[in-house]
Protein backbone atom coordinates (compact mmCIF):
# COMPACT_ATOMS: atom_id res chain seq x y z
CA UNK A 1 0.00 0.00 0.00
CA UNK A 2 3.02 2.29 0.10
CA UNK A 3 2.99 2.52 -3.73
CA UNK A 4 0.61 5.45 -3.96
CA UNK A 5 0.89 7.68 -6.99
CA UNK A 6 1.33 11.33 -5.99
CA UNK A 7 -1.57 13.58 -6.89
CA UNK A 8 -1.15 16.02 -9.75
CA UNK A 9 -0.89 19.61 -8.59
CA UNK A 10 -3.11 22.26 -10.14
CA UNK A 11 -1.56 24.30 -12.95
CA UNK A 12 -1.26 27.40 -10.74
CA UNK A 13 0.88 25.55 -8.18
CA UNK A 14 3.25 24.01 -10.71
CA UNK A 15 6.67 25.70 -10.71
CA UNK A 16 6.87 25.37 -14.51
CA UNK A 17 4.53 24.58 -17.38
CA UNK A 18 5.33 22.49 -20.44
CA UNK A 19 5.08 23.95 -23.93
CA UNK A 20 1.91 21.90 -24.48
CA UNK A 21 0.34 23.28 -21.28
CA UNK A 22 1.21 26.84 -22.31
CA UNK A 23 -0.24 26.28 -25.78
CA UNK A 24 -3.47 24.97 -24.28
CA UNK A 25 -3.70 27.87 -21.81
CA UNK A 26 -3.09 30.45 -24.55
CA UNK A 27 -5.16 28.56 -27.15
CA UNK A 28 -2.35 28.62 -29.69
CA UNK A 29 -0.22 25.93 -31.31
CA UNK A 30 2.90 24.54 -29.69
CA UNK A 31 4.91 26.04 -32.58
CA UNK A 32 3.63 29.50 -31.61
CA UNK A 33 4.84 28.92 -28.04
CA UNK A 34 8.26 27.84 -29.33
CA UNK A 35 8.42 31.02 -31.46
CA UNK A 36 7.57 33.16 -28.42
CA UNK A 37 10.25 31.40 -26.37
CA UNK A 38 12.93 31.72 -29.06
CA UNK A 39 12.12 35.38 -29.69
CA UNK A 40 12.41 36.16 -25.97
CA UNK A 41 8.80 37.32 -25.64
CA UNK A 42 8.05 34.39 -23.33
CA UNK A 43 10.74 33.64 -20.73
CA UNK A 44 11.51 29.94 -20.38
CA UNK A 45 14.04 27.60 -18.84
CA UNK A 46 15.61 24.78 -20.79
CA UNK A 47 15.57 21.34 -19.15
CA UNK A 48 17.55 18.98 -21.34
CA UNK A 49 15.93 19.16 -24.76
CA UNK A 50 12.66 20.68 -23.58
CA UNK A 51 11.52 24.06 -22.33
CA UNK A 52 9.57 24.89 -19.19
CA UNK A 53 7.76 28.17 -18.69
CA UNK A 54 6.95 29.86 -15.37
CA UNK A 55 3.16 30.28 -15.06
CA UNK A 56 3.62 33.96 -14.16
CA UNK A 57 5.29 34.57 -17.53
CA UNK A 58 2.27 33.17 -19.36
CA UNK A 59 -0.14 35.33 -17.37
CA UNK A 60 2.02 38.42 -17.96
CA UNK A 61 2.09 37.79 -21.72
CA UNK A 62 -1.68 37.25 -21.82
CA UNK A 63 -2.32 40.43 -19.85
CA UNK A 64 0.01 42.50 -22.06
CA UNK A 65 -1.79 41.18 -25.15
CA UNK A 66 -5.15 42.23 -23.67
CA UNK A 67 -3.97 45.79 -23.09
CA UNK A 68 -2.35 46.19 -26.50
CA UNK A 69 -5.25 44.68 -28.38
CA UNK A 70 -3.10 41.74 -29.56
Amino acid sequence: MGDRIPEQRPEQDAPFLTVAEVAERMRVSRMTVYRLVHSGELPAVRFGRSFRVPPESVETLIESARFTGG
